[in-house]
């Protein structure tokens, strides 16, 4: 993939995940296109209140702060307003002094066409479908499902991910499905010594262990966890694949099926990412959740 910003981390937004936009959306969904444009213009210099992944964007736009102003990460919003509606959502953005340069107000269409050409890592929204045109397109990409909202209590920004059909293919999920948990227990174990293939997450778990490099390990901005219902000895395949991929992973939580939502809340993970809707409704309730629709558990 073609990376418009140079060796930026790039992370395309959509308005609805950046801001609160409940209720004009349901003046959109009531009275329609007209009353929701009426609605925005008349508002246009009042604020917005901060959407789920709004902690999540200052995090990350600290970065560049603490690189000494180098611009070395980049958020892009993609909106489905046109820019006469949007102009609230630009006003949101710098009344609370968020460095967001670039937008696309694509007047009632998809906007993921336009995550490719920006060459964006990761593309987050609140439009299921938006978000299944992005991962057919090799963009990791996740629907956000809670409206937990607020930072967690740590000034790193905490990114979670499940492991398979997250950061790796789906390829041992489909033994567990079609065959059980013993047959996926001795698959993973006959195959310990052999690399998972990448899922969609993989290039953006790259993309931040290249960010957080830039800092010295105890002093970074970014921390990684996997969070994953895999036990030993299902483990061990896990762990040679990342070495293989030559990709460190700051913590990683093997559950052996427990629910996730309290290790989440312990690890104060600023987002999670998991391709099952059961564990995003259980983590929903903790920390910010995106579902990503991939892999069998979502045919």
């Amino acid at each position: 993939m073609a990376n418009g910003l140079g060796d930026k981390l790039v992370i395309a937004i959509s308005s609805r995940a950046l801001f609160n936009l409940d209720a004009s959306h349901e003046v959109y969904e009531q009275q329609g296109l007209e009353a929701y444009s009426r609605y925005q213009i008349e508002r246009e210099e009042e604020p917005l209140e901060p959407g789920e992944a709004f902690p999540m964007v200052q995090k990350l736009l600290r970065v560049n702060q603490l690189l000494g102003g180098e611009q070395r990460v980049a958020v892009i919003l993609l909106s489905r307003n046109s820019a006469d509606t949007g102009l609230r959502i630009f006003n949101s953005i710098q009344h609370y002094d968020l460095d967001i340069q670039r937008a696309a107000f694509c007047g009632g269409e998809s906007p993921y066409r336009y995550i490719s050409a920006f060459g964006a890592h990761l593309f987050l929204s609140t439009e299921p479908d938006d978000v299944r045109h992005a991962l057919q397109h090799g963009v990791a990409a996740a629907n956000l499902v809670s409206r937990r909202g607020g930072a967690s209590d740590s000034d790193q920004l905490r990114f979670a991910f499940d492991g398979d059909a997250v950061l790796f293919s789906d390829e041992a999920e489909r033994v567990y499905k079609s065959e059980g948990l013993e047959a996926f227990q001795d698959s993973e174990q006959a195959s310990a010594k052999q690399p998972l293939s990448g899922g969609p997450f993989k290039p953006f778990l790259a993309a931040l262990q290249k960010l957080q490099r830039e800092f010295p390990a105890t002093e970074s901005p970014i921390r990684t966890a996997l969070v994953t219902a895999r036990s030993a000895p299902a483990h061990e395949r896990v762990i040679r694949t990342l070495r293989a991929w030559q990709i460190r992973i700051d913590e990683s939580i093997f559950l052996g099926g427990l629910d996730k939502g309290e290790f989440l809340r312990a690890y104060q993970a600023d987002v999670f990412f998991d391709d099952q809707e059961s564990h995003c409704d259980d983590a929903s309730s903790h920390v910010a959740t995106g579902h990503v629709p991939h892999g069998i558990a979502n045919q």
